[in-house]
């Protein structure tokens, strides 16, 4: 693991959160984004060598959703960066980890994603991220 890569947090309405964040941080987000894999539409914002990822459900059925209708907007995931995504998937396995997709998909930013379930992580929805120009895939 490099670094935290970003913190997700789930939202309602993503305009309503960016303001929030603007005000809160002092400055707009960098990009919005959406991830038609994952049903969200995504806002960074830059805080030190970290990121916050908003996330705004763009159907009912996607897991940001299910999130808000089960437990309410708030921090949805924590997102490590990675060097060798498939690696971390191999280590993470061997450590007895349950990972939720075994090959790394497209997700926002750019990256290769992979998720923990959080009951292998004391209830905390992890994600690796790995830069997808830095990868061999």
């Amino acid at each position: 693991m490099l670094k935290i890569e970003h913190i997700g947090i789930a939202v309602s309405n993503i305009e309503d959160a960016n303001n929030i964040y603007k005000s809160l941080l002092g400055y707009s987000h960098y990009k919005t984004e959406i991830v038609e894999s994952e049903g969200v539409n995504t806002s960074f914002f830059i805080c030190g060598e970290s990121k916050i990822e908003l996330l705004e459900a763009t159907n009912p059925e996607s897991p940001v959703a299910k999130f808000i209708d089960k437990r309410g907007e708030g921090i949805h995931h924590i997102a490590f960066s990675v060097s060798d995504i498939k690696a971390e998937i191999k280590r993470l396995k061997k450590e007895g980890f349950i990972v939720l997709n075994n090959e790394p998909r497209r997700g926002a930013d750019n990256k290769w994603v992979v998720f923990l379930h959080p009951k292998s992580s004391k209830g905390v929805l992890v994600e690796l991220c790995q830069d997808i120009n830095n990868s061999n895939k």
